[in-house]
């Protein structure tokens, strides 16, 4: 019996180890598909709590990276399709019966670039604001690909027109 619990504690601290030293990949999906402060912590729970669920299925012999980011993705876009579910069936909020100050107001020397970027990939679909991730996180277009279980030639023909569609909207944003 003392074997059983040895190995569980083993298992639970190489777990450990290894989500601490990829916590920033957690958070930063986590920023990418929740707004909100406390859902965005809830959703990196979620996260740990799936990666703790697949662990037992983790082949050492591929980068943790990679399934880590295949793992989170998948929540992050599994979390985005049930808030949307839920947005749609909530009351309207009615703008005009409140005074609210515009977020993204345009500052006189033009937009914060960081702030447009966030701005465009909300308006992303869930594979599209992926790539933009794993792009902006200097992934090669190989693990790209082995994450989000497409060819690297479909990963590059995406990447393309993504920039070139955040290049429109920047310029249509005060930016370069």
């Amino acid at each position: 019996m003392k074997t059983l619990a040895a190995t569980a504690d083993a298992v639970h601290q190489s777990f450990t180890t290894l989500l601490d030293q990829h916590r920033r990949m957690v958070f930063k999906v986590a920023n990418t598909y929740a707004r909100v402060g406390a859902e965005r912590e809830d959703l990196a729970q979620e996260i740990a709590a799936q990666l703790w669920r697949a662990f037992p299925a983790y082949d050492a012999a591929r980068p943790f990276s990679t399934w880590l980011y295949r793992i989170a993705l998948n929540t992050g876009i599994s979390h985005l399709r049930r808030s949307s579910l839920r947005a749609r069936r909530t009351v309207p909020f009615e703008l005009e019966q409140h005074e609210i100050a515009d977020p993204h107001a345009a500052s006189q020397d033009g937009e914060d670039p960081a702030l447009v970027l966030e701005i465009f990939m909300a308006q992303l679909d869930a594979l599209d604001r992926a790539l933009l991730l794993l792009y902006l996180e200097e992934h090669s277009y190989r693990d790209i690909a082995e994450i989000l279980g497409i060819s690297e030639t479909n990963v590059s023909t995406k990447i393309n027109r993504l920039k070139e569609r955040v290049r429109r909207f920047g310029e249509t944003h005060g930016t370069r």
